[in-house]
């Protein structure tokens, strides 16, 4: 018999007890720790508990962080102006790209103190000149967490998160998470954990160091990736000429490694009986899916199996996996049921974690600190079922502005039939025309494309 929710949250928070900041909490805290469930908390409470959190991370960054301050002087706009729900949509909005619109070496690292909240730790650059990697190695040496994502044009997004911040970030995906893989017992210590991504520990990626807490939260863990990948591996494996072609060969015979190392894993789950949760790029399982299919073998591994993938639906430069038809593959090559294959929607600039409900595969939104809009072209927010951009106040970020407009198409749905009360974004996210292919599972698969597929797109 499945244990109740409440005591399943309960173990949760026993085991995350190490990324819970002590009391006395302020109202982002209250926020993002006190709900049983963010998607599903009471329509009422969920409102009131956003507006502290986010008129309390407002007035922080408005009050520490001085380009901010400008920025809203320019717009009219203080604290004092957010008395209510219907003021949020005042709170100054910042581009997503301005986050990647920064200088390069030690003009970087001034970049990086002008747009942090708050006072800086002692930053230390023994380089003259030195590289984007150097820079935020030296941060991170400080007791920060600089992380990135990029797009098609090689420009990374650069987002800088203190310790605080961190921990808020790692507790909401894997409370996002959990939440929605109910009752999948996560604790257990036969639960094997596969991370579709980078080592976290070798690597400034988000979507790859957000992956620390898989490490924390379940028993044994593992990752596909396990080499340094940096920004310079990336932009010279992606680019043209010699030295690309002989990192390219180097990463062709590794990433055959990794392939067939992650077709042993699953088949040593499926022997052994073993629970096996995989959280992150989809296309790595759909190579792997790929292999066991040219051996004829399938697995059964039933409701033993959870998976969260996150963006990287893209297989070839011109082919995408649809969502669904991966679910389906994945039901009837690994056996894992349908309703444990979840899609998960995030980025580098925010802490939310947008999820799916295992029922309907709806994309809810975390209801307590993080607060979605959708734009038309003029800035103005449109309806409910209506495309626009989607813009979010996040309440989780004490080192930098996350109020942002992103470069996603996007439609808000409203409640779903699954019976939470969280609203919801219509499954099928998509970059506006105009915006270049972007994150961190893109990146990995245009490392990883000429590789795995045999094709170079």
């Amino acid at each position: 018999m499945a244990m109740e929710f409440k005591e399943y949250m309960k173990k949760f928070n026993e085991i995350m007890e190490p990324y819970i900041l002590p009391k006395p909490w302020s109202p982002v805290e209250e926020a993002l720790y006190k709900p049983l469930n963010f998607f599903d908390t009471p329509k009422k409470e969920a409102e009131e508990m956003r507006f502290k959190a986010i008129k309390y991370t407002f007035k922080h960054h408005y009050e520490n962080n001085a380009f901010y301050q400008k920025f809203c002087k320019e717009n009219n706009v203080t604290p004092d102006d957010i008395k209510s729900v219907d003021d949020l949509y005042k709170i100054p909005l910042l581009e997503d790209k301005f986050f990647k619109d920064y200088p390069s070496g030690k003009e970087f690292a001034l970049w990086l103190a002008n747009i942090f909240t708050g006072k800086l730790p002692n930053v230390v650059i023994n380089k003259k000149k030195p590289s984007f990697e150097d820079v935020i190695t030296a941060f991170n040496k400080a007791g920060l967490i600089i992380s990135y994502s990029s797009g098609t044009s090689g420009r990374h997004t650069v987002i800088p998160r203190d310790k605080k911040t961190w921990l808020r970030s790692q507790y909401a995906l894997a409370k996002s998470v959990v939440t929605m893989i109910y009752p999948f017992p996560f604790w257990k210590e036969n639960v094997y954990a596969q991370w579709l991504m980078s080592n976290p520990f070798k690597t400034n990626i988000f979507a790859g160091k957000i992956g620390e807490v898989v490490y924390h939260i379940v028993k044994n863990p593992d990752c596909a990736i396990d080499r340094q990948v940096t920004a310079e591996l990336i932009r010279q494996a992606m680019m043209g000429g010699f030295k690309s072609k002989v990192i390219q060969m180097a990463m062709k015979r590794e990433n055959k490694k990794t392939i067939n190392k992650l077709v042993r894993w699953l088949k040593e789950r499926d022997k052994n009986k073993d629970l096996a949760g995989m959280l992150g790029a989809p296309f790595l399982l759909h190579f792997a899916m790929n292999k066991l299919e040219e051996e004829g073998v399938t697995l059964n591994m039933e409701d033993r199996g959870a998976i969260v993938t996150g963006g990287g639906w893209k297989i070839y430069e011109h082919e995408r996996i649809p969502v669904k038809e991966f679910r389906k593959r994945t039901n009837e090559i690994l056996g894992i049921v349908e309703n444990q294959i979840l899609d998960l929607y995030a980025m580098v600039e925010g802490n939310g974690f947008i999820i799916h409900c295992p029922e309907e595969h709806a994309l809810h939104i975390p209801s307590t600190y993080y607060y979605p809009l959708v734009l038309d072209k003029n800035g103005e927010a449109v309806g409910e079922g209506e495309e626009g951009r989607f813009a979010f106040l996040d309440a989780l970020s004490s080192s930098y502005p996350s109020f942002i407009i992103t470069g996603d198409n996007v439609k808000l749905n409203g409640e779903c039939s699954c019976g939470r009360n969280s609203i919801t974004l219509h499954p099928e996210v998509r970059r506006a025309a105009g915006e270049e292919m972007r994150g961190c599972a893109e990146e990995m698969r245009k490392m990883l494309a000429v590789d795995l597929s045999g094709k170079n797109d």
